[in-house]
């Protein structure tokens, strides 16, 4: 072992079946070791408001150390953490093989875990993350739906507020009466049998996000995919089940991952590869299931077989080339990588996809967005958020013109609410975000209406 964690880092299973998983005494002596170890770090200063909260509750401190902290104020450390995995991934010098093994997000994961097994959770907000639930009952009147989430309905909007606790101005994305699985049901796309990649196959799992609430970024791929040679299905047996494991549900995600895993694992045997349209989505079936369900064959064998779209498509750029007909995007691209993306380990896949049009400049931002799946929307958070998204923000308006792209669509809508906070007279907000794959459906005139 090598000072400042120079080894690869490596991650541990979660015993999330063993009762001391979540047993209180246990999980704050973790706590107390684990803080103490970050207040006489402080790396993660700038990462995310957890740490600011942890440090500010020690120096407040009548010692100044972690001794004379109370444990009640951990919950505020706790509650500001997105799960993002930053620390873990770019920041913690700490982590194992180091000997002082700091998971910092699966600590905070732990913590939660125990709170919904104690029945702290608030309910509303445990109803938010059934995300499928929600999608089909959505569709089914999306047109009033999205009325009444628009931001600006000052009615609707301070009812979600007080009963779900859901700021009246975060942006809340809309919803769709067809879902991608329903359209991709209808008709394929034509197989281009002349591009240089033909013969691969892949199976789209769609996630909720694309399902149900942009079902263009599915199509888009979808197109971009056929036009490269690449036979493609849709497949979506539900969320990959972030929102449950931001949550603390882990029984939920290892739910959800048997199932999918089961329904994907007859098209992985027939040779197709697995793409996640949703940089988180990618993330939970790469990295996370198998550490809930380690041991699981189906789910290793998912693991092995999935890729995030951007990395799918530069993988094929650089084995068999890509398609000709691309054309430069005008303004050129700030593409955000968010830090769902960055914690597969994989590189900036987006911006390399994105670099491969010709003639368009790429302005690359690797900063958190500060809006973190759910938690950025709710009434005690959104302005912290708002607060986080401001670098990267910034960073886009110095891009005047350009299109601003993100793998986390919820993310790119919250970067373009921010760039509207901004005081500049000179600043020009874009209209809307993009996915990088719509962007690169845009360079080969395949984008769906």
């Amino acid at each position: 072992m090598r000072e400042g964690g120079l080894n690869a880092p490596t991650r541990h299973a979660l015993a999330w079946r063993d009762p001391e998983f979540t047993d209180a005494g246990k999980i704050d002596a973790k706590l107390r070791r684990v803080f103490d170890i970050c207040h006489g770090c402080r790396r993660c200063f700038n990462l995310c408001d957890s740490f600011p909260r942890l440090f500010d509750l020690i120096d407040d401190s009548d010692s100044g150390e972690l001794d004379s902290v109370a444990s009640e104020g951990f919950a505020a450390v706790v509650d500001a953490c997105t799960l993002c995995d930053m620390c873990f991934m770019t920041k913690c010098p700490y982590v194992p093989p180091h000997e002082f093994d700091l998971d910092f997000p699966h600590l905070m994961l732990r913590y939660r875990a125990a709170e919904l097994k104690a029945g702290k959770v608030n309910a509303i907000h445990r109803q938010l993350t059934r995300t499928d639930r929600n999608g089909r009952l959505a569709g089914m009147a999306a047109p009033l739906i999205n009325w009444a989430c628009k931001v600006g309905n000052a009615l609707t909007r301070l009812i979600m507020e007080w009963i779900a606790g859901i700021h009246r101005e975060a942006a809340l994305p809309r919803f769709c009466g067809r879902t991608f699985a329903r359209l991709a049901a209808k008709e394929a796309p034509e197989v281009n049998v002349r591009a240089p990649a033909h013969g691969r196959k892949a199976v789209l799992f769609a996630t909720c996000f694309a399902n149900y609430n942009d079902p263009g970024i599915g199509l888009d791929a979808r197109a971009v995919l056929a036009l490269n040679g690449v036979e493609t299905e849709v497949v979506y047996p539900g969320c990959c089940g972030m929102p449950q494991l931001e949550s603390g549900d882990i029984e939920a995600v290892a739910r959800s991952a048997e199932k999918t895993a089961a329904e994907l694992g007859p098209w992985i045997e027939k040779g197709y590869d697995v793409i996640a349209l949703v940089s988180s989505c990618a993330l939970m079936l790469k990295f996370e299931w198998p550490l809930i369900l380690p041991g699981n064959a189906a789910i290793e064998t998912l693991s092995g077989a999935t890729f995030d779209i951007a990395e799918y498509m530069v993988d094929m750029a650089a084995r068999e080339g890509l398609a000709n007909g691309m054309k430069p995007l005008e303004g050129g691209v700030s593409v955000h990588l968010p830090c769902h993306a960055r914690a597969q380990n994989m590189g900036p896949k987006a911006a390399a996809m994105l670099r491969l049009v010709p003639g368009t400049e790429v302005h690359v931002m690797e900063r958190c967005s500060g809006h973190g799946g759910s938690w950025g929307i709710m009434k005690d958070h959104f302005e912290i958020a708002l607060k986080q998204g401001m670098p990267v923000a910034r960073q886009a308006v110095k891009n005047t013109g350009s299109c601003v792209a993100s793998e986390c669509p919820l993310a790119g809508d919250h970067i373009l609410q921010v760039m509207e906070r901004l005081d500049s007279e000179a600043m020009e907000v874009p209209g809307e975000a993009f996915h990088p794959i719509q962007l690169l459906a845009r360079s080969y005139g395949l984008q769906q209406d």
